[in-house]
């Protein structure tokens, strides 16, 4: 009896006080919880809140659905008042600090929890949206955060850990982490190449160390012996000898329009007053009597070449592109050895003619050799010099090939002789072509079959027959009333008249015959000749690397398509190739040339230009010997 009444006395106590423990203990963990809900991490990456547990927002859901609205909300109203009473006061004792702010806090996240359970219950997410934070991704596993990655100063990747990770003091690298994120050895800012280029920092200068003038040595190659002081040679007779330069030296203006060609150069290297001090000591260094140069810029040339190579004792010639360029060709020869007959500067452009609508230009000299006094009555036959640029475009081989009609045609009214033959020729300059393409072949054997050819073909230096559509060469190429023959010859000839030194360019120049054609001369169908006997100094092959001879390197890609052409002996032309250029019974004979590169070698010093070559084009010399004969 008195033990029922101790129950029924105890009881209420006990579950009075099992209720307020319950609720003491749960106000904490809602406190901690609401406290810590935006842990940071160390870095500049941190840990979204995650929300209440999965399990209580099922279970407060079930619950919502169970009651319904109205008991659920009163309920869940009148536990949160509880909970915080509790909190404030048992924290209170707990702590020497109030409590008031973990409750607010408390507060602010049932209600927020209250609103999101009402919002589920609508659109059915088993996760709501927390504190205003973007939702997180339904994921299967753990949660993941993103943290830094301690590595160099270059990079600023991160990986992706566990978040469960991020509760221990230390955590062990995962070796595939590892593997993406540790960066290499960092260089010493001090040695840290400095590159002005915004988004192209792969590119570096190249290192000073490079012994370029090792790497582009180049071999002078002779054929024959050595000469006299007075520069001439005994053998079968004495013979007049000479060098000759052919270089395209890259206008300024040009290499700025098309600066995404030489990303790989360091813009100090570019600077005009760097690359022209370096083609100056290119020009002492190899002392040619004769200079034929390209993209030659107008104010460049008047302004510092033509007086710095007038020191050097020089004679020049100019002759700018028509229309609006800026470039042009040059001729310069030594008056010391030379002595000027005549000088005749080629436009292509025709106007009304779409085949002729560019602004390349040619230059062509009549020079007569300067022999010793003291060698009595002899006499050396003129000799004619050719430069020239054609066009660039390699889907235009049908202008390229008129340009080089009216280019041969002038050289052939300017070294045709009195009894019908030529004097000794030399044809050089940027031809845009590569060797063996059908442009070179007409040059080397006079000849060219040219009807239904693709015009890409001519120059042979891109592949267009993947195509559909293909320009082809159609007979006549050029009309009739350009007046010139498809044997490369001005229908009336026009001799210029030859002075013992022409007073200034104007009286030098030599007009051409712009008169009518006459109507009928003869036109063959679909082939183009000359006989002007031409063969090329180089032979366009490195036999010792087994590798092709390069001029070039547009866009990293080594071609030839700089040339020196010359007479080749008529009794020699039906022999081999190299027979010819060997020949020792015409007039004009090749004593040695300069050998060229290759591809493999050009790109060891960084491709062109660089440091030592201030041009993308590298120079091309010849020594020729012409024969002294007894009036």
């Amino acid at each position: 009896m008195i033990a029922s009444c101790l129950c029924y006395v105890l009881l209420p106590a006990v579950r009075l006080f099992r209720a307020l423990s319950d609720a003491f203990f749960t106000c904490r963990k809602n406190a901690l919880l609401a406290k810590s809900s935006s842990p940071q991490v160390d870095g500049d990456f941190a840990m979204a809140p995650r929300g209440p547990d999965q399990e209580e927002c099922e279970g407060l859901l079930q619950q919502w659905q169970e009651e319904g609205s109205s008991q659920a909300l009163s309920t869940v109203s009148e536990g949160l008042l509880v909970d915080k009473g509790v909190a404030q006061s048992s924290l209170a004792l707990l702590m020497d600090h109030p409590g008031e702010h973990d409750a607010a806090a408390e507060d602010k996240w049932s209600s927020r929890q209250l609103s999101d359970l009402r919002a589920a219950e609508n659109l059915e997410e088993p996760f709501p949206e927390v504190l205003g934070e973007e939702p997180l991704p339904e994921v299967e596993g753990p949660m993941w955060a993103a943290v830094p990655v301690q590595t160099g100063p270059q990079y600023a990747d991160c990986a992706v850990l566990s978040v469960g990770a991020l509760a221990a003091e230390q955590w062990e690298e995962d070796p595939a982490v590892v593997a993406w994120s540790i960066a290499p050895e960092p260089v010493p800012q001090e040695e840290t190449p400095i590159w002005p280029f915004e988004g192209l920092g792969q590119l570096q200068s190249p290192p000073v160390e490079i012994p370029y003038h090792e790497i582009l040595w180049r071999e002078w190659e002779d054929f024959s012996t050595q000469p006299d002081a007075q520069g001439l040679e005994a053998g079968d007779g004495p013979q007049f000898q000479f060098t000759l330069m052919s270089y395209n030296i890259l206008a300024q203006d040009l290499m700025q329009q098309s600066s995404e060609l030489y990303l790989h150069c360091h813009p100090d290297i570019l600077s005009w007053n760097y690359r022209f001090a370096n083609l100056m000591q290119e020009f002492q260094h190899w002392d040619p009597d004769i200079l034929c140069l390209q993209e030659v810029q107008e104010d460049h040339y008047w302004e510092q070449l033509e007086p710095s190579l007038r020191m050097m004792g020089f004679t020049c010639f100019y002759k700018r592109r028509t229309g609006c360029k800026t470039d042009g060709c040059a001729v310069c020869y030594k008056p010391m050895r030379f002595r000027l007959l005549c000088a005749s500067p080629v436009e292509y452009f025709r106007p009304g003619l779409e085949l002729l609508n560019r602004d390349n230009v040619g230059l062509v000299l009549l020079l007569q050799p300067l022999v010793p006094e003291g060698l009595g009555p002899v006499s050396v036959a003129p000799l004619c010099v050719a430069n020239t640029h054609v066009l660039y475009n390699p889907r235009r081989g049908d202008i390229k090939l008129a340009q080089m009609a009216i280019f041969l045609a002038e050289v052939d009214k300017v070294a045709r002789l009195s009894d019908g033959s030529h004097c000794p020729i030399i044809l050089c300059g940027d031809l845009n072509s590569v060797p063996d393409s059908p442009l070179y072949n007409f040059i080397r054997d006079g000849e060219l079959q040219y009807h239904g050819m693709p015009a890409w073909k001519v120059s042979g230096q891109e592949d267009f027959s993947h195509q559909l559509y293909q320009r082809k060469l159609q007979a006549p190429l050029w009309p009739s009333s350009l007046g010139i023959t498809d044997c490369c010859q001005y229908v009336t000839f026009c001799h210029p008249k030859r002075s013992e030194r022409p007073a200034g360019w104007v009286e030098s120049v030599v007009e051409e015959d712009i008169s009518e054609p006459e109507p009928d001369f003869p036109r063959t169908v679909g082939t183009i000749q000359h006989c002007l006997h031409l063969t090329s100094v180089y032979t366009h092959f490195l036999p010792q690397h087994g590798r092709p001879e390069v001029t070039t390197m547009p866009l990293g890609l080594g071609m030839t398509v700089d040339y020196i052409f010359f007479s080749a002996s008529e009794s020699c032309e039906n022999g081999n190739r190299t027979d010819r250029r060997l020949c020792r019974d015409g007039t004009l004979k090749l004593l040695g040339r300069l050998s060229l590169l290759s591809e493999e070698i050009l790109w060891a010093a960084n491709g062109l230009p660089n440091p030592f070559c201030s041009s993308d084009h590298l120079c091309l010399l010849a020594s020729f010997g012409m024969e002294v004969t007894a009036p």
